[in-house]
């Protein structure tokens, strides 16, 4: 399917007309025969339902194709052949999506990588080991360009191919400090996807309408650290939902960050502790050529699901709202560091005490963490240890007491 010039801006009128949401975008188009008339029926239509929503004019819409093209961005339409397959599999999978970047890295299978933002210094590591390995194995890393393990799994991918969902427009990177990174997986072959229309900036609720669409173009979303409300576990409940498998990363009982992934393995999520634990559950769903060293799309499933639903799937009058399980859940830590004006702790000893974990880690790995210089880090330590906060391993590795 390709759309007209004129059904593209047909179809972003409607999917941004206050309460329209994906499920019902697809409902109108099924009950009206396409965009331009579910427009015209629009206004009257919600009326009856107690409030007139009047679409957003055309030259609206033209302004907001052509802010796009400005920086490089453009509107694929679901069912047209740059837009996911995988995603467009999902039921509430986005109309039109923002891409900028190379499309083909959207058209290879991928993986989700998630986890905490204030991740552990091992949690990082592990990260990168597994971001490079899938990477090196022919699969596209997908995230959330959030700060630690998103922005550690698109750095350790840049060179093998990776994918970073916005929460708010294209021109609205969240967290701002995250713009080189974006310049980084744009130049090395990346793709950078956004929902929202330019110039939106990112609220509390988007996240999860973000992660959904994370897991929806990945083939299973891995897990990596989570605390038991985090942010994290939402993109897994969306892969669940979505059919897709959940893979988790175990980790200390004495850290709270690793609650959440290990009630996850508790509750059935594959335990992930080397790259092959991932590639042995995915191998099954990617073979052939053309994505990389002998993986590509053979999911019969995804390839032939239905772009709209039948007519007989609509059950009547349409009443325009949100779509309900895209809801930002009471989920206060999870989206606590999607807030601005967070920022890392300045002192050397906070900075440090902040990545340490019950998991033993080395001082090197340390010192590329936090952008210490080994000295500093080997001083602090060692004052962190007459304090009775770290204990010492072999091969010069720590880990956190208590």
């Amino acid at each position: 399917m390709h759309l007209t010039d004129a059904q593209r801006i047909d179809w972003l009128r409607l999917i941004r007309s206050e309460g329209i949401g994906p499920r019902t975008f697809r409902g109108l188009v099924n009950r009206f025969g396409g965009a331009a008339p579910a427009l015209e029926a629009l206004p009257e239509l919600t009326r009856t339902r107690g409030r007139r929503v009047v679409p957003p004019t055309r030259a609206e819409a033209e302004a907001e194709i052509a802010a796009a093209g400005r920086i490089g961005a453009r509107l694929v339409a679901l069912g047209e052949p740059d837009y996911p397959r995988a995603l467009q599999a999902t039921e509430t999978a986005p109309p039109l999506l923002a891409i900028r970047g190379n499309a083909a890295a959207l058209g290879r299978p991928s993986v989700a990588i998630v986890g905490s933002r204030n991740a552990s210094a091992a949690g990082l590591a592990f990260t990168e080991r597994l971001a490079r390995g899938l990477g090196e194995a022919g699969l596209v890393v997908a995230s959330g360009l959030a700060r630690g393990i998103d922005a550690r799994a698109h750095g350790a991918a840049l060179t093998t191919g990776t994918v970073a969902v916005l929460a708010g427009g294209q021109d609205r990177i969240y967290p701002t400090n995250h713009a080189d990174l974006v310049a980084a997986i744009l130049d090395q072959g990346g793709a950078v996807v956004a929902e929202m229309p330019m110039g939106w900036v990112p609220r509390g609720r988007d996240f999860p309408r973000r992660n959904r669409i994370i897991s929806g173009l990945s083939l299973g979303t891995v897990v990596v650290e989570a605390a038991r409300r985090s942010g994290s576990l939402i993109t897994a409940r969306f892969a669940l939902e979505q059919g897709r498998e959940v893979f988790a990363v175990p980790g200390s009982p004495l850290d709270p960050r690793a609650e959440g992934t290990n009630d996850l393995i508790r509750q059935g999520a594959t335990l992930v502790a080397e790259v092959d634990h991932v590639l042995a559950v995915l191998a099954p769903l990617v073979e052939g050529e053309g994505a990389g060293p002998g993986l590509a799309v053979d999911r019969p499933d995804l390839a032939d699901a239905p772009i709209f639903w039948d007519e007989t799937d609509f059950d009547g009058d349409v009443i325009p709202v949100p779509v309900p399980s895209l809801d930002a859940p009471e989920d206060p830590e999870g989206q606590e560091d999607e807030r601005p004006g967070l920022v890392e702790p300045a002192d050397e000893r906070a900075r440090l005490i902040a990545v340490l974990s019950p998991a033993p880690i080395t001082t090197d790995e340390l010192a590329r963490v936090t952008g210490l210089g080994v000295r500093i880090v080997q001083t602090t330590l060692l004052e962190l240890e007459l304090d009775g906060r770290i204990e010492r391993h072999g091969s010069g590795a720590v880990s956190l007491i208590g």
